[in-house]
């Protein structure tokens, strides 16, 4: 017996994606009930957050924009085009969410652009970068967050994150 699938929620037009993207880079009340409308394009909204985030003005719009990028990383050029490009952002929250991008990409095409930045003034952004390429060189993204390798502390971005056992 054949089921149809439930219907899902209607498909979000390019405008109505740029619109809501645009409340995020805005940094507008609305912005959180914007992501809730997002979130089921999975990485198909990174163009979108790459896109806004060189018009948005409050470094609390660009953190949120970054931080919206990290889940995808993996699987999205764009998301990891705004790591990369987040990382010479002039906020230091903005820079460790970027960290963050680059850590959870896994990516050693990463690295240049992290190294680059253990020669940063902020002593914070030089300590973020070298967690992320601890990350990328040990191929596990929790190393940012368990800076000993201790294997008790997880950073969970996706289900998939979640350790077995």
């Amino acid at each position: 017996m054949h089921h149809d699938p439930a219907p899902g929620p209607p498909a979000l037009s390019d405008i109505e994606i740029r619109r809501l993207v645009g409340e995020i880079a805005a940094d507008s009340p609305a912005a959180e009930a914007a992501w809730q409308s997002l979130r089921g394009l999975g990485p198909a909204v990174a163009p979108y957050l790459l896109e806004a985030y060189p018009a948005a003005r409050r470094w609390q719009a660009r953190t949120a924009l970054v931080f919206h990028a990290i889940g995808h990383a993996r699987v999205s050029e764009q998301a990891f085009a705004l790591g990369l490009k987040a990382l010479q952002d002039k906020s230091y929250m903005v820079r460790y969410r970027a960290c963050m991008v680059l850590a959870y990409s896994l990516r050693p095409d990463a690295i240049p652009a992290l190294t680059a930045l253990l020669q940063h003034p902020d002593s914070r952004t030089r300590e973020d970068a070298d967690r992320a390429l601890d990350a990328i060189r040990s191929r596990n993204h929790h190393y940012f967050i368990d800076r000993q390798h201790s294997g008790r502390s997880f950073w969970v971005v996706n289900d998939t994150d979640r350790q077995s056992g």
